[in-house]
Protein backbone atom coordinates (compact mmCIF):
# COMPACT_ATOMS: atom_id res chain seq x y z
CA UNK A 1 0.00 0.00 0.00
CA UNK A 2 1.45 3.49 -1.01
CA UNK A 3 1.91 5.86 2.14
CA UNK A 4 -0.60 8.64 2.53
CA UNK A 5 1.07 12.03 0.49
CA UNK A 6 2.46 14.04 3.49
CA UNK A 7 0.77 16.98 4.70
CA UNK A 8 0.55 18.78 8.26
CA UNK A 9 -1.02 21.13 10.69
CA UNK A 10 0.23 23.06 13.76
CA UNK A 11 -0.95 20.44 15.78
CA UNK A 12 0.90 17.60 14.34
CA UNK A 13 4.02 20.41 13.82
CA UNK A 14 4.22 20.80 17.98
CA UNK A 15 3.28 16.72 18.57
CA UNK A 16 6.17 16.00 16.64
CA UNK A 17 8.36 19.19 17.85
CA UNK A 18 7.84 17.43 21.12
CA UNK A 19 8.68 13.78 20.70
CA UNK A 20 8.40 11.87 16.95
CA UNK A 21 8.34 9.27 18.58
CA UNK A 22 4.77 9.53 20.60
CA UNK A 23 4.00 11.98 17.74
CA UNK A 24 3.60 8.78 15.74
CA UNK A 25 2.46 6.93 17.88
CA UNK A 26 -0.57 8.64 18.88
CA UNK A 27 -1.27 10.95 15.69
CA UNK A 28 -0.30 8.57 12.98
CA UNK A 29 -0.55 4.77 13.68
CA UNK A 30 -3.37 5.53 16.46
CA UNK A 31 -1.99 2.92 18.68
CA UNK A 32 -2.79 5.15 22.03
CA UNK A 33 -5.02 7.82 22.35
CA UNK A 34 -4.42 10.58 24.48
CA UNK A 35 -7.17 12.73 25.37
CA UNK A 36 -7.11 14.88 28.72
CA UNK A 37 -10.39 16.39 30.59
CA UNK A 38 -8.49 19.48 30.14
CA UNK A 39 -8.99 18.42 25.77
CA UNK A 40 -12.37 17.17 26.33
CA UNK A 41 -13.18 20.73 28.03
CA UNK A 42 -11.58 22.33 25.05
CA UNK A 43 -13.08 20.67 22.65
CA UNK A 44 -16.75 21.58 24.30
CA UNK A 45 -16.20 25.22 24.73
CA UNK A 46 -14.81 25.16 20.81
CA UNK A 47 -17.96 23.61 19.89
CA UNK A 48 -20.26 25.99 22.02
CA UNK A 49 -18.77 29.49 21.20
CA UNK A 50 -18.90 28.05 17.21
CA UNK A 51 -22.51 27.44 17.56
CA UNK A 52 -23.06 30.98 19.44
CA UNK A 53 -20.94 33.49 17.20
CA UNK A 54 -22.86 31.19 14.11
CA UNK A 55 -26.54 31.77 15.92
CA UNK A 56 -27.10 28.38 16.52
CA UNK A 57 -27.81 27.82 20.21
CA UNK A 58 -26.67 30.37 23.45
CA UNK A 59 -23.46 29.38 25.53
CA UNK A 60 -24.60 27.13 28.11
CA UNK A 61 -24.36 28.40 31.35
CA UNK A 62 -21.07 27.25 32.71
CA UNK A 63 -20.03 29.49 29.69
CA UNK A 64 -21.60 32.31 30.36
CA UNK A 65 -18.39 34.18 31.04
CA UNK A 66 -17.79 33.81 27.75
CA UNK A 67 -20.72 35.76 26.40
CA UNK A 68 -18.33 38.82 25.27
CA UNK A 69 -16.16 37.19 22.96
CA UNK A 70 -19.45 36.02 21.09
CA UNK A 71 -20.53 39.95 21.23
CA UNK A 72 -17.72 41.23 19.87
CA UNK A 73 -17.11 38.93 16.87
CA UNK A 74 -21.13 39.00 16.74
CA UNK A 75 -21.09 43.14 16.32
CA UNK A 76 -18.54 43.88 13.83
CA UNK A 77 -18.88 44.73 10.21
CA UNK A 78 -18.14 42.39 6.94
CA UNK A 79 -18.28 38.82 6.49
CA UNK A 80 -17.65 36.20 9.36
CA UNK A 81 -16.45 32.82 9.05
CA UNK A 82 -16.68 30.18 12.00
CA UNK A 83 -14.94 27.00 12.45
CA UNK A 84 -13.28 28.08 8.91
CA UNK A 85 -11.51 25.24 7.53
CA UNK A 86 -8.42 26.36 5.34
CA UNK A 87 -6.26 23.72 3.09
CA UNK A 88 -2.95 24.99 1.08
CA UNK A 89 -1.01 22.87 -0.91
CA UNK A 90 3.08 23.78 -1.13
CA UNK A 91 3.04 26.11 -3.86
CA UNK A 92 0.89 28.20 -1.52
CA UNK A 93 -2.25 27.60 -3.87
CA UNK A 94 -5.69 27.01 -2.07
CA UNK A 95 -7.09 23.49 -2.30
CA UNK A 96 -9.84 21.73 -0.33
CA UNK A 97 -9.57 20.02 2.71
CA UNK A 98 -9.06 16.37 1.62
CA UNK A 99 -7.75 17.23 -2.19
CA UNK A 100 -4.66 15.02 -3.01
CA UNK A 101 -2.26 17.90 -3.29
CA UNK A 102 -3.06 19.56 0.22
CA UNK A 103 0.31 20.28 1.78
CA UNK A 104 -1.06 22.30 5.00
CA UNK A 105 -4.32 22.22 7.05
CA UNK A 106 -5.64 24.82 9.33
CA UNK A 107 -8.56 25.50 11.43
CA UNK A 108 -9.72 29.22 12.06
CA UNK A 109 -12.48 29.43 15.11
CA UNK A 110 -13.50 32.55 14.18
CA UNK A 111 -12.52 35.23 11.31
CA UNK A 112 -14.08 38.53 9.99
CA UNK A 113 -12.53 39.99 7.03
CA UNK A 114 -13.96 43.70 6.55
CA UNK A 115 -16.10 45.69 4.21
CA UNK A 116 -13.38 46.29 2.04
CA UNK A 117 -11.97 42.99 1.89
CA UNK A 118 -7.87 44.17 2.47
CA UNK A 119 -7.73 43.65 6.53
CA UNK A 120 -9.31 40.96 8.62
CA UNK A 121 -9.19 39.59 12.09
CA UNK A 122 -8.86 36.35 13.22
CA UNK A 123 -8.73 34.81 16.52
CA UNK A 124 -8.50 31.08 18.18
CA UNK A 125 -9.46 30.17 21.44
CA UNK A 126 -7.41 28.31 23.76
CA UNK A 127 -8.71 27.07 27.81
CA UNK A 128 -5.24 26.74 29.20
CA UNK A 129 -3.03 28.84 30.46
CA UNK A 130 -1.37 31.46 28.50
CA UNK A 131 1.24 30.33 26.17
CA UNK A 132 2.02 32.38 23.36
CA UNK A 133 2.86 30.53 20.22
CA UNK A 134 3.55 33.32 16.71
CA UNK A 135 3.46 30.30 14.31
CA UNK A 136 0.73 29.07 14.86
CA UNK A 137 -0.74 32.75 14.56
CA UNK A 138 1.50 32.85 11.43
CA UNK A 139 0.29 29.84 9.39
CA UNK A 140 -3.35 30.81 10.58
CA UNK A 141 -2.87 34.32 8.30
CA UNK A 142 -1.56 32.80 5.29
CA UNK A 143 -4.25 30.50 5.03
CA UNK A 144 -6.35 34.03 5.06
CA UNK A 145 -4.06 35.34 2.58
CA UNK A 146 -3.63 32.73 0.36
CA UNK A 147 -8.08 31.75 0.20
CA UNK A 148 -8.83 35.48 0.47
CA UNK A 149 -6.27 36.92 -1.63
CA UNK A 150 -7.71 41.02 -1.50
CA UNK A 151 -6.32 40.35 2.03
CA UNK A 152 -3.40 42.33 2.94
CA UNK A 153 -3.13 42.48 6.78
CA UNK A 154 -4.45 40.07 8.96
CA UNK A 155 -4.95 40.70 12.75
CA UNK A 156 -4.89 37.86 14.85
CA UNK A 157 -5.02 37.11 18.51
CA UNK A 158 -5.42 34.37 21.06
CA UNK A 159 -8.23 34.83 23.08
CA UNK A 160 -7.47 32.88 26.75
CA UNK A 161 -10.81 32.33 28.24
CA UNK A 162 -9.59 31.35 31.41
CA UNK A 163 -7.70 34.81 31.97
CA UNK A 164 -10.35 37.08 30.24
CA UNK A 165 -7.09 38.64 27.90
CA UNK A 166 -5.83 38.07 24.14
CA UNK A 167 -2.29 38.43 22.65
CA UNK A 168 -2.60 39.94 19.76
CA UNK A 169 -0.43 39.75 16.32
CA UNK A 170 -0.41 41.27 13.25
CA UNK A 171 0.65 39.84 9.56
CA UNK A 172 1.34 41.81 6.37
CA UNK A 173 1.08 39.66 3.44
CA UNK A 174 4.42 41.16 1.55
CA UNK A 175 6.43 40.48 5.07
CA UNK A 176 5.20 36.92 4.93
CA UNK A 177 7.84 35.03 3.36
CA UNK A 178 10.52 35.62 6.04
CA UNK A 179 7.84 34.13 8.45
CA UNK A 180 8.67 30.47 7.03
CA UNK A 181 12.16 30.48 7.70
CA UNK A 182 12.16 29.16 10.95
CA UNK A 183 9.23 27.44 10.61
CA UNK A 184 10.60 25.08 7.49
CA UNK A 185 13.25 23.25 9.02
CA UNK A 186 10.96 20.94 10.79
CA UNK A 187 8.38 20.38 8.29
CA UNK A 188 11.38 19.26 6.43
CA UNK A 189 12.56 16.77 9.05
CA UNK A 190 8.54 15.69 9.52
CA UNK A 191 8.28 15.15 6.02
CA UNK A 192 11.53 12.96 5.71
CA UNK A 193 10.16 11.03 8.97
CA UNK A 194 7.22 10.52 6.92
CA UNK A 195 9.06 8.84 4.02
CA UNK A 196 11.60 6.76 5.82
CA UNK A 197 8.86 6.18 8.94
CA UNK A 198 11.35 6.84 11.58
CA UNK A 199 10.49 8.63 14.68
CA UNK A 200 13.45 8.08 17.09
CA UNK A 201 11.86 8.87 20.64
CA UNK A 202 12.85 12.17 22.39
CA UNK A 203 13.10 11.85 25.84
CA UNK A 204 11.96 14.92 28.29
CA UNK A 205 9.99 15.76 31.32
CA UNK A 206 6.33 14.14 29.58
CA UNK A 207 7.71 10.07 29.48
CA UNK A 208 7.13 10.36 33.54
CA UNK A 209 4.08 11.17 33.93
CA UNK A 210 2.24 12.29 30.95
CA UNK A 211 3.00 9.75 28.20
CA UNK A 212 0.67 7.17 26.92
CA UNK A 213 3.45 5.40 24.76
CA UNK A 214 4.06 2.60 27.01
CA UNK A 215 6.17 0.60 24.42
CA UNK A 216 8.77 3.07 24.71
CA UNK A 217 11.92 2.51 26.45
CA UNK A 218 11.54 5.83 28.30
CA UNK A 219 7.67 5.59 29.32
CA UNK A 220 7.84 6.14 33.32
CA UNK A 221 11.24 7.26 33.59
CA UNK A 222 12.04 11.18 35.02
CA UNK A 223 13.83 12.40 32.40
CA UNK A 224 15.15 16.01 32.48
CA UNK A 225 16.96 16.75 29.39
CA UNK A 226 20.49 18.81 29.09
Amino acid sequence: MLAKPFSWSHSRYKAFESCPRRFYEVDIAKHYTDESDQMRWGTAVHTALEHAVAGKEPLPDSMKDYQKWVDEMEGGEGTLYVEQKYAITRDFAPTEWRAPDVWFRGICDVLRISPSGKTAMARDYKTGAIKHDSRQLMLMAQCIFVHHPRVQRVKTEFVWLKDDCTTPETFDRDAMARQWLPVLPLVNQMEEAHKTLNYPPKPGGLCGRYCPVVSCQFHGKRYRAA
